[in-house]
């Protein structure tokens, strides 16, 4: 048993490094999956309702929090450093974690938990099956605390904890390291909104007490048709919600026509103004260079016809749902390059380009 203890304590600390790394490398997405569980919590329990909803913006704290506790216990598990109080505090993060995604997969809420950021997807009953597998292992390691050694590996521990916050602060401060989201650079947007091949089907029908399974539909009349299953979910679309619209009327096609250069602006209650200066002289260099500035945004007309006169802001704006936005640019603004709708390059506010580099990127 204390070899499975032991084998349990490398399967937890790599799972954990592993889970960590990528949601530092995204903290942001982290944070819109914690504000979902708040909303979700404020909405099912009223008499909490305040408290919840006090969390939200907290929601980025919390992220990096937890994001950077996940690398730095799962690290401290494997070189043994203060075994005994790793192991608690891995207990306590677990059962929070198997709480959350139990909720979510019993209530049917906040469906994509985010335990592995945008890297894995896996359905709520799927991340559940997984915090209960490592609680069962880290309910070993608790229970074998005492035969573990403690080393003096503290500086190890120090480090990791420095160069994650650094990770979660580049990524705050510019954009995902590695982006794993669909309207990444090189993506193309329309392709992702088909089906990447045909999708098969496998049908299950009831006959006599017996369950039947066909991948052709059957003729079969007496058959009592129970479900559908589509077998390659692979190949169903990436991007399913991608619309652009105004007043006048859809205008998602028109923008994988030619060269366009939008301007992200997710909300106008927590956008950076003070970037908006150096974003408004690349859109009026850039128009008179083949390339079309355009504002995608999900606010209301009067609001952002406002905004876009105060910040003299002279481009063509349409609307976008916000949570899509909040998918495309982990910025407020940012800034989004397309080519005949393939992605070409894409910018936080601090690292907004000149207009040369824009253009040199659609030649």
């Amino acid at each position: 048993m204390k070899i499975f203890a032991q084998i349990s304590r490398v399967v937890v600390g790599l799972l954990f490094i592993f889970s960590g790394i990528i949601k530092l490398n995204d903290p942001i997405g982290t944070q819109y999956k914690l504000e979902e569980y708040f909303e979700v919590f404020a909405t099912d329990l009223p008499a909490l309702h305040d408290f919840f909803m006090g969390l939200v913006p907290l929601a980025l704290y919390f992220s990096v929090f937890l994001c950077t506790a996940e690398v730095v216990l799962g690290i401290a598990l494997l070189v043994a450093y203060k075994p005994k109080t790793i192991s608690w505090l891995l207990l306590a993060i677990i059962v929070f974690f198997t709480f959350l995604t139990f909720y979510s997969a019993y209530f049917n809420k906040v469906t994509d938990c985010g335990c592995f950021g945008a890297a894995i997807k896996l359905t709520p009953w799927t991340s559940f099956g997984k915090d209960i597998f490592l609680l069962v292992l880290i309910l070993v390691i608790v229970y074998y605390r005492k035969k573990f050694k403690s080393y003096p590996t503290g500086i190890i521990v120090v480090i990791s904890t420095l160069v994650s916050l650094g990770v979660a602060v580049y990524a705050l401060r510019h954009l995902p390291i590695v982006d794993l989201l669909p309207y990444r650079v090189g993506a193309s947007i329309p392709a992702q909104m088909k089906n990447s091949e045909p999708l098969r089907y496998q049908y299950i029908f009831e006959k006599d007490g017996k369950t039947l399974e066909y991948e052709q539909y059957p003729s079969d009349t007496t058959l009592k048709f129970k479900e559908m299953i589509v077998l390659n979910e692979d190949a169903k679309p990436k991007i399913t919600d991608y619309k652009v619209w105004n007043d006048a009327g859809d205008f998602t096609e028109g923008t994988f026509q030619g060269k366009k250069l939008f301007l992200i602006i997710k909300s106008l209650t927590d956008i950076n103004t003070a970037a908006l200066p150096d974003i408004n002289k690349l859109i009026n260099n850039v128009k008179g260079k083949g390339v079309e500035p355009i504002i995608l945004t999900s606010g209301n007309s009067a609001d952002i016809e406002n905004f876009l006169s105060q910040h003299q802001l002279t481009a063509p704006y349409y609307y976008v749902d916000a949570t899509v936005l909040k998918t495309i640019s982990r910025s407020n603004p940012g800034l989004w390059l397309l080519k005949d709708g393939i992605v070409k390059g894409k910018w936080h506010y601090n690292d907004t380009p000149t207009a040369e580099e824009v253009v040199g990127l659609v030649k």
